[in-house]
């Protein structure tokens, strides 16, 4: 009877064993089969090409991916700062936002270069050099050094000097003497706005139409797309082309939320980062090309005859002496690389 009674225990277990890996492997496999989520967080707004990209990677990835990845776009500063966003995405509380060389040149410091004015000429230099072998090299550095991974560089556009109309028209840097410039706050973009002659004056994106309209700030300088979807046009009145930034932003994601990838969900990833980067740097181009009839229209001077070659020598010289904290940590060999792209 004893013998019966071990015997039922042991039948009873083994039922109970084959019962509880079968939840295991179904717990398991319902696990497996939930979608991967990435957040991707920006400032820019809405209208901005790269916030559209936004858009048109999600619909890519998710496409791609047959629905196992997710994304979740938050434009407009819904979770962040510009300023904390860039945080947020080395500490993993955001897996993608848009950064760029100026935000990244306090962990890399030879970035700081790629912020300089006049260092592309034009966008097809940029692009080539950013989205080639250059880049690459560049992207590692950041993954080595801040833990997170640039995929790739859109063009934001060609930077313009935008003012409110008490500065009056400006032509050569000295024009810009005791200006209040609005940049962001990172030493890179404050060594720009001392380049530019002007006196640079952190702001957050967010604050800066109210800072204009109310005289914190005296001027901008952005992508003429950036000032007509932002409304800069209402509270300025120049626009002086002095083209002096090629600007990129670059998708980037945390580097262990990359990692947690595989390979083939890793190359869905780029390939939506590919599309996305193709409509964005279409997207302002076509912008570019027509938009200064649009400011006209608003009542806005544009200045198409600044001394550029006066705003380079100016801009070479302020990097070498009151910004020469940020220039000593450029890489030359490097540069030349670059120069030699074009």
């Amino acid at each position: 009877m004893k013998r019966i009674f071990i015997l039922s225990l042991i039948a009873v277990f083994a039922v109970f064993g084959i019962y509880a890996t079968a939840q295991s492997e179904e717990g398991a496999s319902a696990a497996q089969s939930e979608p991967i989520t990435i957040t991707f967080s920006s400032v820019s707004v809405p209208g901005d090409a790269h916030t559209e990209a936004m858009y048109v990677f999600k619909e890519e990835l998710e496409k791609l991916s047959g629905g196992t990845i997710k994304v979740e776009v938050y434009p407009s500063a819904q979770l962040f700062d510009q300023e904390g966003e860039q945080a947020a995405i080395k500490q993993g509380s955001v897996d993608m936002i848009y950064t760029s060389a100026p935000w990244l040149a306090e962990f890399v410091p030879y970035l700081s270069m790629f912020t300089a004015v006049y260092t592309f000429q034009g966008y097809d230099h940029m692009t080539k050099v950013l989205n080639g072998e250059i880049g690459q090299q560049i992207f590692e550095d950041v993954v080595d050094k801040v833990g997170i991974r640039p995929l790739g560089a859109y063009y934001l556009g060609t930077r313009e000097l935008n003012l409110v109309e008490k500065v009056g028209p400006v032509r050569t840097p000295e024009d810009m003497h005791g200006v209040k410039l609005r940049v962001p706050g990172s030493p890179s973009w404050i060594a720009l706005g001392k380049a530019l002659g002007a006196n640079p004056t952190p702001m957050a994106f967010s604050e800066v139409y109210m800072g204009l309209k109310t005289g914190v700030v005296e001027g901008q300088d952005n992508p003429l797309p950036t000032d007509k979807n932002a409304k800069f046009y209402e509270v300025t009145k120049y626009i002086v082309l002095t083209d002096h930034v090629v600007d990129s932003v670059w998708p980037t994601m945390n580097e262990k939320k990359w990692q947690s990838l595989t390979p083939q969900q890793q190359e869905w990833v780029m390939a939506a980062v590919s599309k996305a980067k193709d409509f964005c740097d279409g997207k302002v181009r076509e912008t570019e090309a027509s938009i200064l009839g649009f400011f006209k229209d608003q009542g806005m001077i544009i200045i198409d005859d600044p001394d550029k070659e006066a705003f380079a020598a100016y801009a070479k010289n302020s990097y070498m002496t009151e910004s020469k904290d940020i220039s000593k940590d450029w890489d030359w060999d490097l540069y030349d690389k670059v120069q030699a792209a074009k």
